[in-house]
């Protein structure tokens, strides 16, 4: 199976962007970030220890060792792409290199939000189809959580976690959240109960309400 035969059959009419958490009946929006006074971000600290744990803890809840999954990446090109070869590195040090021939390339549509007159331009996708066990997941997952925080490495590039059997969706936006949708409330239910505390205060009820 490939994605967009995954996403039709069990996401129809959902576009794979964010806010994914509003835009889909069934999920759950967790809080990465921890309350902690920063005056600057420097690497280890409190704040990005938090975000770090929480990332990967909800990640191995929701993904075991051999279950196959798509990790879909968003390349978006400004510059007809001029540095999208340079792009491609990025994935080299979380995933086996023999995977990378297996890499699947899409290209989408993609209008600048601010200005139409700066011209078209287009979102490179590429998607691989693996088990968890076949990528450096944990050093990724900081990766993404680094992108606004000056931190490096960094993955500024948005990156979904699908699991083709739970057939859930995962996404961490950046260091203070991430997303979790699915097509069954029971697909879920554990990691509600069991990281209820980490649910984002702002959407808690609406998420309570779903599961009562």
């Amino acid at each position: 199976m490939q994605l967009n035969d995954f996403m039709y059959k069990h996401y129809l009419h959902l576009e794979l962007k964010p806010p994914l958490f509003y835009n889909w009946d069934i999920g759950i929006r967790f809080a990465l970030g921890i309350e902690w006074e920063r005056e600057h971000d420097y690497p280890n600290n409190p704040y990005v220890l938090g975000c770090y744990k929480r990332a990967i803890t909800l990640f191995e809840s929701l993904h075991a060792p051999a279950e196959d999954i798509f990790v879909v990446v968003d390349v978006h090109d400004f510059d007809q792409g001029k540095k999208l070869k340079h792009q491609l590195k990025n994935f080299h040090p979380y995933v086996k290199k023999s995977l990378l021939f297996q890499l699947k390339h899409q290209t989408l549509p993609y209008i600048f939000p601010e200005d139409d007159a700066k011209g078209t331009y287009q979102t490179h996708r590429f998607t691989l189809k693996c088990q968890t066990s076949d990528f450096k997941y944990a050093p990724l997952l900081k990766a993404i959580c680094n992108q606004d925080l000056g931190l490096k490495p960094s993955m500024s590039h948005r990156v979904y976690f699908i699991n083709i059997n739970r057939q859930t969706i995962f996404h961490i936006y950046d260091d203070r959240g991430c997303d979790l949708l699915a097509t069954s409330l029971a697909a879920i239910s554990d990691v509600y109960h069991k990281h209820n505390d980490w649910i984002l205060d702002y959407d808690r009820p609406e998420i309570n309400k779903l599961f009562q």
